[in-house]
């Protein structure tokens, strides 16, 4: 999953669903990697490749306590994804003012849509 070496991108590492859930779940409290595994289907080391996935892009630390991995999230790379929404935003404003827009005017088709 991971390349030595190889830094990867924030966009690719919260590509997969089950990344994302980590990292919601790193936004509450710091978690060892055994309850993360415990929050999913899978193995300890299908979890310990997501995190090394995030790891490498710098979404979250690793830290020891003991024999336990403790992880912990660092949402400043996701810096860079909330600028690249932002740049959408008024895209999607306008595309929603369109289609109110159109409802208001159109209100048959939007009544007709239940009728078949």
């Amino acid at each position: 999953m991971v390349q030595p070496g190889a830094r990867n991108d924030v966009f690719d590492a919260i590509a997969a669903p089950a990344r994302r859930q980590i990292l919601r779940m790193l936004a509450t409290k710091d978690t060892p990697v055994t309850e993360i595994a415990d929050s999913f289907d899978m193995t300890i080391s299908a979890v310990s490749q997501h995190l090394a996935v995030l790891r490498s892009a710098g979404l979250v630390i690793q830290s020891k306590n003991g024999r336990q991995r403790i992880y912990r999230l660092n949402a400043e790379p996701l810096r860079a994804v909330s600028e690249w929404l932002d740049f959408y935003q008024p895209y999607w404003n306008d595309r929603l003012l369109e289609l109110g827009r159109y409802l208001d005017e159109n209100p048959a088709d939007l009544d007709s849509q239940g009728e078949k």
